[in-house]
């Protein structure tokens, strides 16, 4: 009998959550609501700020913060070249031009030292991301933003519960992005949420939900904005989830640390660390093999489902950049994700590196 599939990425949705959704259907709590309310207050006290607004994606939230940093045609948005796409898409879409740098050759983050480099009269904000909930360098590109006149605007998808010594992750700018999809920490299936410390901005992020109208009674169009509202639905499993993430974040931090202790072991992969010790929680186990292919295919054949990294942004043929960046692209080509998730039974890290060690370079 065929062992069974081993995901990449593994999370529970259980009786919490079904009870929660349940009682929500039950009082007509379908669209944003109190339970919204709820669970953006949850989200505020965990980054220890009062402003969030609740969203259909992270890829809205980045969307939102940049229409509220007034970000449009002509404008240029600096962004590294590794990370999900969603992050320059934003941008793109309002007319912007994202600006690719390259990443660190050891931490696939945004490599701070070529950002001035890369500031023309037309940047407008530079975006950082968390990867897998990494820290750039938080306080160098505050002190490049001050200097040029630029917003800052985190993408921390994938870094809710990570830390710096300044603080969470995606609360140290003019807003932070997160993600609740699927692979991620806590998850709503789909949906994210946009932070700021600033009142004002905070408020013009509530209204842009709903097209730019605070009151749908008697409304009057003043700003714009389109429909990018939450629903109490979503923020119901998101309140049980919410709930769980002192254990979640607990569970992943076991997994990294099989993980770390097993694979140095293996001489054709190299390990992705994260500093742990500094407050990152690294949701994803990562490696970097030449032979990935021919890992992937090996893994595969015994039921075992890893994932590439992501290609780099600037080789999609719509942004026309026809730049180098040789530390990215040494990610994109031997970047490889191993099962991992909060829920990921060890059992199947074990039997992940039972087939490493199996496996013919």
């Amino acid at each position: 009998m065929a062992a069974p599939k081993i995901f990449h990425w593994w999370s529970n949705v259980g009786e919490e959550e079904i009870r929660r959704v349940s009682e929500a259907i039950r009082n007509k709590r379908l669209s944003a609501g109190p339970i919204t309310e709820e669970f953006e207050r949850g989200v505020g006290a965990v980054l220890g700020l009062e402003h969030v607004a609740a969203t259909t994606s992270g890829s809205t939230a980045i969307l939102m913060a940049l229409i509220a940093a007034e970000v449009g045609p002509g404008d240029e948005v600096i962004v590294p070249n590794r990370t999900w796409i969603a992050t320059a898409h934003a941008p793109w879409l309002l007319g912007a031009k994202p600006v690719f740098v390259d990443v660190l050759p050891d931490r696939p983050i945004m490599d701070v030292a070529q950002v001035e480099a890369r500031i023309t009269p037309r940047t407008k904000a530079i975006i950082p991301v968390h990867l897998n909930g990494r820290s750039a360098d938080m306080r160098t590109l505050s002190r490049i933003a001050t200097k040029h006149g630029l917003k800052v605007i985190e993408d921390a998808a994938q870094a809710f519960g990570s830390h710096n010594a300044d603080g969470p992750l995606g609360a140290q700018s003019f807003a932070g992005c997160f993600s609740l999809s699927v692979a991620k920490i806590i998850t709503t299936g789909q949906g994210g949420y946009v932070v700021t410390r600033d009142p004002e901005v905070g408020a013009r992020l509530k209204a842009m939900r709903t097209h730019g109208v605070s009151d749908v009674i008697n409304c009057a169009y003043t700003k714009p904005g389109f429909n990018f509202r939450f629903t109490d639905l979503l923020a119901s499993i998101g309140l049980a989830q919410l709930e769980q993430l002192p254990e979640r974040i607990r569970k992943v931090k076991a997994i990294y640390a099989r993980y770390a202790a097993a694979l140095p072991a293996f001489d054709f992969l190299r390990f992705l660390p994260a500093d742990l010790a500094a407050g990152e929680v690294p949701i994803y186990i990562e490696v970097l093999c030449p032979q990935r292919d021919r890992l992937v295919a090996h893994l595969a054949a015994t039921g075992i489902q890893t994932r590439p990294f992501y290609p780099d942004l600037h080789t999609a043929p719509y942004f026309h950049d026809t730049g180098r960046y040789p530390n990215a692209e040494k990610f994109a080509a031997q970047g490889l994700f191993l099962p991992s998730g909060p829920d990921q039974p060890m059992e199947n890290v074990e039997r992940v590196l039972a087939e490493l060690a199996r496996f013919q370079p």
